[in-house]
């Protein structure tokens, strides 16, 4: 192995290459973070939290995408990228611990939302760090690395610091506008000099964090019902929660992954690379926070269900955590739909359709028992997908 040859340097990876053991230990931080995330939203669901969570989903995203494209053009199992990795382990950790409070910080201790933003940087700074030195024979990865370094982390660092003092919309103001010139900084700068050795690679590891994703969803269940009493209608929910679950995994990985691998290895140069920013950095954001979205619903409603001391069968989801229950499938769709486009060219009227009528029916769960809310959705996201991959866009 790499490792063994040489501890001292970072090893270019092949075209061949595939996800390394050390890339799945890194992935461990992200999963906590993920479950940060929908812990933010819970502990008090409001249309501003859910933004907030969004928002710092968003840059915790971009954490991990950083070393994703890194991954792919030097071996995470390489020593000197192996101790780099375990260093962003130990800082996103820290910045999952600071989320629950990063945007209302608990008193006494050290000031979370400055912790986040701190730690946040670090991250960013040492992917830049790592990719420079590794790309010593790459100018145009050079001038890349320079340009984002001006356009896409140094300004939204410095609004991020700034909303780190503030609280309520003035912080999250600033946050979303970091957010914005980051994203819009990367579009820019992305287009070259980024290099993606491995389409396989690549692909795999998007998919793994779809993965961690949708286990947060059957996590998020579990959750729901700890310390309460195990029932009929508890096994009940917990299975529609799981028919979700395994719905939305088969849409991507029977019929959304292999279309856009397959694109993604037949393209070449900077068209290959600006392939993989839309449809893999840019695309698969809204994948990953439908599904974040959908899981607080579950974790709600299975809650409800359980504790049926303060709650009957009869009640409903209320205010915003209706809407993520649908809302959360509507964003996911959309978001496969929009990679089916990219990848194919095809229109996938089917998952635009049920992406946007997902959308408007959290105005109904409202209305409807939570339970029922479940298995109607459950029941209707697999009839979905399953007229969906009858269309013919399994792998094209």
């Amino acid at each position: 192995m790499a490792w063994g040859r040489d501890r001292a340097r970072m090893v270019a990876a092949t075209d061949d290459h595939r996800v390394t053991p050390a890339e799945l230990f890194f992935d461990l931080v992200f999963v906590y973070a993920i479950t940060q995330v929908t812990a933010l939203m819970a502990a008090g669901p409001s249309p501003m939290r859910v933004v907030g969570a969004m928002t710092v989903l968003a840059l915790l995203w971009w954490c991990w995408c950083c070393f994703a494209w890194l991954g792919n053009v030097v071996r995470a199992d390489s020593g000197a990228l192996f101790a780099v990795v375990v260093t962003v382990m130990a800082v996103v950790l820290i910045v999952s611990l600071a989320v629950p409070d990063v945007f209302a910080d608990a008193p006494g201790g050290l000031s979370a939302p400055l912790v986040f933003v701190l730690c946040y940087g670090a991250v960013r700074v040492l992917h830049l760090v790592s990719y420079w030195l590794s790309s010593q024979d790459d100018p145009v990865l050079r001038a890349t690395l320079r340009r984002t370094a001006l356009l896409s982390v140094a300004p939204p660092l410095v609004l991020l610091l700034i909303g780190s003092a503030y609280s309520g919309k003035t912080q999250l103001l600033l946050w979303l506008g970091a957010v914005a010139i980051d994203y819009g900084g990367i579009y820019v700068t992305g287009g070259s000099g980024w290099r993606v050795n491995s389409p396989g690679h690549f692909s795999e590891r998007h998919g793994l964090i779809v993965i961690i994703a949708l286990g947060e969803s059957i996590v998020a269940m579990g959750v729901g019902v700890s310390g309460l009493p195990l029932t009929y209608a508890v096994l009940g929910a917990t299975a529609a929660g799981l028919l979700l679950a395994a719905a939305l995994w088969a849409l991507y990985f029977r019929q959304l992954g292999g279309a856009a691998e397959h694109r993604l290895a037949g393209l070449e140069g900077d068209e290959r690379t600006r392939f993989a920013r839309d449809t893999y950095t840019f695309l698969h954001l809204p994948l990953v926070a439908g599904v974040v979205l959908c899981a607080l619903g579950m974790k709600k409603i299975l809650h409800q269900v359980a504790d049926t001391g303060h709650y009957g069968l009869a009640e409903p989801l209320h205010g915003v955590v209706a809407w993520s229950l649908t809302g959360g499938v509507g964003v996911f769709l959309l978001g496969g739909a929009a990679i089916v486009l990219r990848a194919t060219g095809r229109r996938p009227t089917v998952l635009a359709v049920g992406g946007v009528c997902a959308l408007a029916s959290g105005a109904l769960v409202g209305h409807v028992p939570a339970l029922v809310a479940l298995v109607a959705l459950a029941a209707g996201v697999t009839a979905l997908v399953g007229l969906h991959g009858r269309g013919g866009v399994r792998g094209a």
